[in-house]
């Protein structure tokens, strides 16, 4: 019986030692080979497209920063974070975009200085001052919301708005269409005088 079972590991020892190694015309022995190929990954990008579109915000909370993100190289959003004193003019510069389309699909243009912050309900949970001597508003469709300006507005595009905003100062309007387009809601108030001054 053990010369029987000794016989049998020999066989299927020769047969596995058969199985592994092959013997080739010259006499070598040859190993099989396992080859394994991975998937290769091609990443394409594609060139960004220029665009006076700017979706993000910018939340600042000093003076310098909110020089920056008022400019024509800004955001379409400036959210102020604390009272902020500038003390030379500034300017509200360029054409921006909310990141949203009107019902006829087309982009829709905006420019918003936020004069406060808000909880994840958007509930205003606290109000700013933004203190200028002078305030150019140029980009269009632009308004102050929810806060204080002190200083002087001096308003050149059409469709300037305050939402329940106020401002401790004058407001001027440097075209006609400028001042005939002004929309203030019923909570907002301007302490001077709102005239036409070319």
């Amino acid at each position: 019986m053990k010369t029987r079972n000794a016989l049998m590991i020999f066989i299927l020892l020769a047969a596995l030692l058969t199985a592994c190694g092959q013997t080739a015309q010259n006499g070598t022995t040859t190993t099989p080979t396992l080859t394994i190929t991975t998937p290769t990954l091609t990443i394409t990008t594609t060139p960004a497209t220029t665009t006076d579109a700017v979706t993000s915000a910018s939340i600042v909370d000093n003076a310098a920063a909110f020089e920056k993100a008022i400019s024509s190289a800004g955001t379409w959003i400036i959210a102020i974070t604390k009272d902020v004193t500038v003390d030379k003019d500034i300017s509200l510069d360029g054409e921006f975009k909310n990141g949203k389309k009107d019902t006829a699909g087309n982009e829709i243009i905006q420019r918003k200085v936020a004069l406060y912050a808000q909880d994840a309900d958007r509930n205003i949970t606290a109000r700013y001052t933004l203190t200028a001597p002078k305030f150019t508003i140029t980009s269009p469709e632009a308004s102050i919301q929810h806060g204080t300006f002190k200083g002087d507005l001096y308003v050149s595009v059409k469709d300037f708005s305050l939402v329940d905003a106020t401002v401790d100062g004058s407001v001027y309007f440097t075209t006609d269409e400028a001042k005939s387009t002004f929309v203030m809601d019923a909570t907002s108030k301007v302490s001077g005088v709102q005239e036409l001054k070319k």
